[in-house]
Order: structure tokens, then sequence, then C-alpha cells
């Protein structure tokens, strides 16, 4: 690749358009997020009029991806900041799309390449890819970062709002083989992030928002946020020595295992607590992922103006007292109200982390910083849903399961009153690339 290729990858004119790179960036989300539908494919591959599977080995493949999402994010993020978004979008939005179609040639002996496909290959490729518009478009919007990458992430949330609807009519063709429906789903996936990916790529050094001074721009002025960014930009390894980014991971685990817990029994749970029909539990599902994609919306906003430590208390603290109560509930509506209440949630942990670590470390870094706390979301993923399922059980315990996923959600409250901001390194390069002497702890 030449140089002025790797240029354009990594900058843009001071003309470009950021408002359009938002858009791409919320199109290659969508592709990715249909990941959270595949509860739709699950349930087909288990049918004995076609695999047959059980219902164990049917979420190995979403395990697997879930899995693999830290790998793709870490590589990608590392990969970004040195290359540009543009490249590693593309790679990673390609393995995505390739490993979906290729999950559409496993059959009912082939569970190895479904795993290899969906899990392997599209797992790590939504890593890369899912990393890209939030470290990059934090760099456009200094003036408003954490609405931006809440829009951003909310396109991942309402990828699956999309998918399961489409998937499962696709499914309806040949219900027989159900991993038919990801050929033309693959291939769909493949001309979005293409065509969205194509148009990312950093703004200009020095670059200023319109409506910003400069001196607003390098330190995203507390006029528009509670939180003022770092006086200077962290590298990965001297986030990695700084235990802020152990709480903020830490913070980024607990929100992810509340709310997954609930995801992953949310269509029993509606049947067997709140008396839901299957037919209205699968429906109630489906408008819950919009709550999913709108928490990321409304977090990274609110996180802008009231702070991002008592954002975080309050997500921790709505889902930790909504899934308490669940359990106890009868009525379908209030049932529907505090599980929208745990999806808005945890969707606004995704909303809202990526501009809290950009706050905490910087931006020109936050590939590479934030790809590393996706463990966070690899962990969770594991963690939640294999806790609550063993907790409820055959006997169904609902009470006890639901009880101590909440508790666990309100004892994690105590982990943003004691993360505080790091302070700057010593040598530490500003964003403008000015040294910036020691400072205090603040």
């Amino acid at each position: 690749m030449s140089t002025s290729a790797v240029r354009n990858d990594t900058t843009a004119s001071p003309g470009g358009n950021r408002w359009l790179i938002l858009v791409a960036g919320v199109l290659v989300q969508l592709a990715i997020g249909a990941v959270y539908a595949w509860s739709v494919f699950a349930k087909a591959i288990q049918s004995h009029d076609a695999f047959g599977w059980s219902k164990a080995q049917a979420s190995v493949p979403f395990e697997v991806a879930i899995g693999m999402i830290f790998i793709g994010s870490y590589i990608g993020g590392r990969i970004q900041d040195r290359r540009g978004p543009r490249t590693v979008a593309l790679t990673g939005g390609v393995i995505y799309s390739l490993g979906v179609i290729l999950a559409s040639f496993a059959g009912k002996d082939q569970f190895w390449l479904l795993i290899l496909g969906y899990g392997i290959l599209g797992g790590f490729g939504l890593g890369m890819a899912y990393i890209v518009p939030i470290a990059m478009l934090q760099k456009w919007f200094p003036d408003k970062p954490g609405l931006i990458t809440g829009i951003a992430v909310a396109g991942f949330g309402f990828g699956a709002v999309i998918t399961a609807p489409l998937g499962q009519r696709l499914i309806a063709a040949d219900p027989s083989v159900p991993t038919k429906a990801f050929l033309p789903l693959g291939i769909g996936y493949l001309v979005a992030v293409v065509i969205g990916a194509s148009l990312f790529r950093n703004p200009p050094a020095g670059y200023v928002p319109p409506g910003m001074v400069a001196a607003d721009a390098d330190h995203a002025v507390e006029a528009h946020t509670k939180d003022a960014a770092p006086e200077a930009d962290f590298t990965a390894a001297e986030a990695l020595g700084t235990r802020q980014w152990y709480f903020l991971t830490a913070i980024l685990t607990l929100s992810v295992t509340a709310g997954i817990s609930l995801i992953s029994v949310a269509a029993g749970s509606a049947s067997d607590v709140a008396g839901y029909s299957a037919a209205a539990a699968a429906s109630l599902v489906g408008v819950l992922g919009l709550f999913n994609g709108g928490g990321r919306i409304l977090w990274g906003w609110l996180s802008d103006r009231i702070g991002k430590m008592p954002a975080f208390m309050g997500i921790l603290g709505i889902q930790g007292v909504c899934l308490l109560l669940i359990p106890h509930v009868a009525s379908p509506i209030l049932f529907a109200v505090l599980a929208a209440l745990v999806y808005t949630c945890y969707g606004g942990a995704f909303g809202t982390m990526p501009s809290t670590a950009g706050r905490f470390f910087g931006v020109r870094n936050a590939g590479a910083i934030y790809g590393l706390m996706l463990i966070g979301w690899s962990l969770g993923g594991i963690v939640g849903p294999l806790l609550i399922s063993s907790l409820i059980g055959e006997q169904k315990a609902y009470t006890l399961g639901f009880t101590v996923v909440g508790i666990i959600a309100l004892v994690g409250m105590a982990l943003p009153l004691i993360t505080k901001k790091p302070a700057p390194r010593t040598g530490t390069s500003s964003a403008s690339g000015a040294p910036t002497a020691p400072a205090g702890r603040h």
C-alpha cells in the first residue's frame, strides 16, 4: 500500500463530513449487531424437523462468537491506531461476512463448520469491526463523545431487530436446513460493511468541530461535559498500568453480567413469571431489543451531562433493583417495564464506556485501550447466562437466580464511587503532540 493510501485511510481532509461518517458507522454496526439474533437460529436448529440439536449444543456457536469478540477487538484496536480505521473495518467486516456465509453450508453433521464460520471467524471479524467506529467517532465528535458513540453502538443493538424477523422468514423457506438462511444474510452484511467502512477515516491533526474553539477541542471543555478530557493521551501499556483501567473493565463486566443474565432467559421468564404465551414472549423479546439500542443513545447522552461515574451508578443500580423485582411480578405490563429498564441499562453501558475510556486515557490510542476493555463483554457474556441458568435450574427457581444477579449489580455500584481519573503519566504526549509535565492525582 502506498504512503498516500495509508494517509488517506488515516486522516481526512478538513472538509470531511463527520455526519456522513457517523451514518457509515451505524451501517457497519447494524450489520455486525445481527449476532444478537442468534436465538432465532438456535431455536430452529433444535427442531426435530431440522438438526435436532440440544439446547446446549445450539448455544455453542453464539458463545464462541462472543468469546472471540475480545480477540478481534484487541487486534483490530491496535492495528487501527497505526493504520487507520478503514483498513481495519473493511478487514473485520469481510471476515465476519465470510464467516456467516461459510456457516450457511453447515448441515446436521457439520457442527464444526458452524463453530468455525459463525463462531470463530464471525466473532473475530465482528470484534475487529466493532471497535473501529467507536474509537474513530470520538475523534470526530469531541464536543459530544457520549451521545455520538451511543448512537454508533445503538446500531449494534438495533441489528438484531432487523435480522430476527428477516432471518425467521428465510428459515421458513427451508425449515429442515435453517443454516441456509445465513447465505443471503452474509451477502447482505458484506455489502453493508463494504459501503460503510469505505467512508471511514480519522479527522486531520488539530481538527476542530464547527462551533468549538481549539482549546475546547483539545480538552473537550467542561461546558459540554462533566468530565474534562485528560491532559495527555495514554498508550495502551500505560493505561494497563493504572488501576482505573481495571476498575472500568470490572464495571463493564458487571453491567454485562447483569443485563445479559435476563436477556439469556427473557422469553422463558416472561412465560413462567408473568404468564406470557410463547408467541407473546417472543414478540416481547423483539421489542426489548429496541430498548437495548435506545439505551446506548440515552445513557451516552446522559453521561455527557451528569458525569460518567454517576451514569454507571445509575446503570448498575437500576439493573439491580429491577432484577430483584422481576421474579415477584405477575403483571405482564410491569414485567415488560422492568425488563425494558434492564435492557436500556445493559445497552447504556456499551454506549457510555467508550467515551469514559476516552475521558480517562485520551482518544489517540482509544482503539487499543477500549479494545482491551471489551474482555469485560466476553467475560460477562459467558458468566451471566451460565450463572443464572444454573441458579434457576430445572426447578425454575427464578427468585434465586434474579436475586443473586441483582445483588451482584447493586454491590457493583461501589466501583464507580471509587473510580477516579488517572493522573497523566510522566513524559506522556498531549493530543497536540507536546510533552506534558507529570501531574498529581485528581
